[in-house]
């Protein structure tokens, strides 16, 4: 609720004030609600049908499915905001800096807020599960972490948008504003992509070698036994299937 409402307010400035950063931000945002909403309804799902015997492996890759589809809509975002950046770099426009860097400074408090919720429910999830691996306590749940990464995404285009927009009004420098939203776009595409590499590991049933050399050892070590065929994946934010 909290995004959406600074989306709003951030897109309705961009357009009136002509800053790319600030417009580059706001849309930024639009795509983050829809993400965190895909999100909640992700869990929903997963909690509503969990019992339900259509799912052999249950529901926890529901949430690596939603966060596919959001880092995906993340990527496209980039791609469309380092174009429209290009572009003004070449045609420049009238913006408005002080009205624009005050949405910007607004915006970006809203980020931090939105992160600090987000990150008290990452940490507390993964403690929830007592998990022995570091990286799955805290990066398991891709569902989780597609939402958090998202308002970090957020966070980092206020950030870059608030640094052009004073440039342009105190030194000068238009060219900073289209600048700005080329390195977001290249950072948060980054992210995109890495979240995207994650979810599809876990979507395509990739042997999980961690837990897979946990069990050969369980296994073998003890006496004479020998695994012909071992096959291990992953089939939620804590969950494993052998």
């Amino acid at each position: 609720m909290l995004t959406a409402g600074m989306m709003i307010g951030e897109i309705f400035t961009g357009y009136a004030t002509g800053s790319m950063a600030l417009l580059a931000d706001g849309f930024h945002m639009a795509t983050h609600a829809g993400a965190l909403s895909v999100a909640a309804v992700a869990y929903a799902y997963a909690k509503q049908h969990v019992s339900s015997r259509r799912f052999s492996f249950g529901t926890g890759k529901v949430g690596d499915l939603a966060g596919f589809a959001s880092a995906l809509v993340l990527g496209l975002i980039a791609l469309g905001i380092g174009i429209e950046s290009i572009l003004r770099l070449f045609e420049p426009i009238k913006v408005a800096f002080g009205e624009a860097t005050l949405i910007a400074v607004i915006g970006l408090g809203v980020n931090i807020v939105s992160a600090f919720l987000l990150s008290g429910s990452h940490h507390h999830h993964g403690h929830d599960h007592h998990d022995h691996d570091d990286h799955d306590a805290h990066g398991g749940d891709n569902n989780l972490r597609s939402a958090y990464v998202h308002v970090l995404a957020d966070a980092l285009t206020s950030v870059l948008a608030i640094a052009a927009l004073l440039a342009g009004r105190y030194l000068g420098w238009v060219w900073m504003d289209p600048v700005m939203g080329i390195v977001g776009a290249v950072v948060i595409a980054r992210w995109s992509w890495s979240l995207m590499r994650d979810t599809a590991a876990v979507l395509l049933d990739s042997t999980d070698n961690h837990v897979a050399e946990e069990i050969q050892d369980l296994v073998e070590g003890p006496g004479d036994a020998r695994i012909a065929d071992l096959h291990v994946w992953r089939i939620g934010p804590a969950a494993h299937a052998a």
